[in-house]
């Protein structure tokens, strides 16, 4: 018998003539997921042995193995020439029918490349996310994010989602693209759409979602035109004069590049402080503790959130060759889906990892990837986002509380949180005066680097 055909006769654990307990587990139940219901299933498929089960998908895919513990995830990550994105994608949904729902193709956008081709593409965009560059944006995002706070603290109630966290991501990804402050909302729009596609509030049909790439791209090539005619000190300037081995990004790669950005950018560092949030709401303690010495706790807080947080759900892989990982054969041509969600909740890898703990060390999260060529670009700014705002809503609302029923998105990829009522004592604004941006999105300012040099406003006597 072949490990394919071993495969298909049911999961490879023997139980003792009974039933497999995890034969029933459906993970495309979006519904399951919008309830919050997936943590109790997906711990089931974690903590029934081996910890990497066949989950069979009926008419919605070819079937899978679902990776759900801690080490095995990370071995998935880091052997791309047995698991490769490239073949399939990075989503559950299989090629074919994914091209149906979004009409972009895999193998165009970094996360779904494989080396040598994602080496090539990563060395060119990291010129535009060095240790310098990323540095230079911070006291930028410390005035958008004093000033994000300036326009709710006064009404002594928001939406946590509209009003703050979706707010410093967009504004960054703004900056760094030169895009216009005011069609950061369009951004939010679009990547809803493109991340919602299984929920009504963002999507009604197909034609939605594709409208939504369609928009994006044509955006995307009017900042091209737009740089190409007058360069500028932001990343579209540098990306498309960048030069790696006698090669720059094409027209196309750029597209794909941006679009990755606005959603992954913008998605993920957006629920992380939603989410973040909400598990302080949960631990009160925590809130106090965090409140009382942010600068003490900062560096393990920011770690906590982005575990407890997981904004992304899942990645899909492709086995290339036979592999086996824990003791199951894994064959050629099997589809692996690995859960971040279910990773970072292992009990192998976090003592108690159901308590928010704000001083857990050591905490060898995965929500940017567990290592591997394809190990989040993002991850220091997105530290840097969350720093800040934490450090400022700690600082400015030290009372924040739910004031009402979260929403959460609809979808198994993408751990959203569509709204989040929120209450906290009134206090004055600031009215904290913007920094300079970068010439080309804000008017010829003069200015080169992020923003430069402010001095913070002290609290209102």
């Amino acid at each position: 018998m072949t490990i394919a055909e071993e495969r298909t006769a049911g999961c490879p654990v023997d139980h003792g003539g009974g039933r497999c307990p995890v034969t029933d587990i459906d993970l495309w139940d979006f519904d399951m997921f919008q309830r919050q219901d997936h943590h109790e299933v997906l711990a089931r498929l974690r903590e029934t042995d081996p910890g990497i089960h066949w989950i069979d998908e009926g008419d919605k895919g070819s079937g899978y193995w679902a990776v759900t513990r801690h080490d095995h995830l990370k071995e998935v990550n880091r052997r791309a020439d047995v698991f490769s994105s490239a073949h399939s994608g990075t989503q559950m949904r299989d090629p074919e029918t994914r091209l149906n729902v979004s009409g972009i193709e895999t193998d165009q956008i970094m996360i779904d490349m494989d080396p040598p081709r994602h080496t090539r593409y990563r060395k060119l965009v990291n010129r535009g996310f060095t240790p310098r560059m990323i540095n230079l944006l911070e006291d930028y995002l410390q005035n958008r994010t004093d000033i994000i706070l300036d326009a709710v603290t006064e009404q002594g109630r928001c939406d946590f989602v509209s009003d703050i966290s979706a707010e410093l991501p967009l504004q960054a990804i703004a900056e760094m693209m030169g895009i216009p402050i005011e069609d950061r909302a369009s951004v939010f729009d679009w990547t809803n759409a493109l991340v919602g596609g299984e929920d009504p509030d963002f999507v009604k049909s197909r034609e939605d979602t594709l409208q939504a790439a369609a928009d994006l791209f044509n955006y995307s090539h009017r900042l091209q035109t737009e740089r190409r005619s007058t360069p500028s000190d932001d990343i579209v300037t540098t990306l498309l004069s960048a030069d790696i081995d006698g090669q720059a990004l094409s027209e196309i790669e750029f597209d794909m590049f941006f679009l990755l950005l606005c959603v992954a950018g913008n998605e993920t560092t957006r629920n992380s402080i939603t989410r973040g949030m909400m598990a302080f709401f949960d631990f009160g303690e925590q809130w106090e503790k965090f409140v009382a010495d942010p600068d003490r706790h900062m560096e393990t807080a920011v770690e906590e959130i982005l575990r407890w947080a997981t904004p992304v759900i899942y990645f899909r892989r492709q086995a290339l060759s036979d592999h086996d990982i824990g003791g199951v054969k894994i064959a050629e041509g099997d589809k692996v889906i690995i859960w971040h969600m279910a990773a970072n909740r292992d009990p192998r890898a976090f003592e108690d990892p159901w308590r928010f703990d704000i001083e857990r060390t050591p905490n060898d999260h995965v929500s940017f990837g567990g290592g591997g060529p394809h190990y989040c670009l993002g991850a220091s700014l997105a530290r840097m986002e969350i720093r800040i705002m934490f450090r400022e809503i700690a600082r400015r609302m030290p009372d924040i509380r739910l004031a009402g029923d979260p929403a959460y998105l609809r979808s198994n990829f993408i751990g959203g949180v569509k709204r989040l009522p929120v209450a906290y004592t009134p206090s004055p604004s600031y009215r904290t005066a913007p920094l300079h941006r970068l010439g080309a999105a804000a008017g010829a300012s003069g200015t080169v680097g992020y923003g430069g040099q402010t001095e913070r406003p002290q609290d209102p006597k």
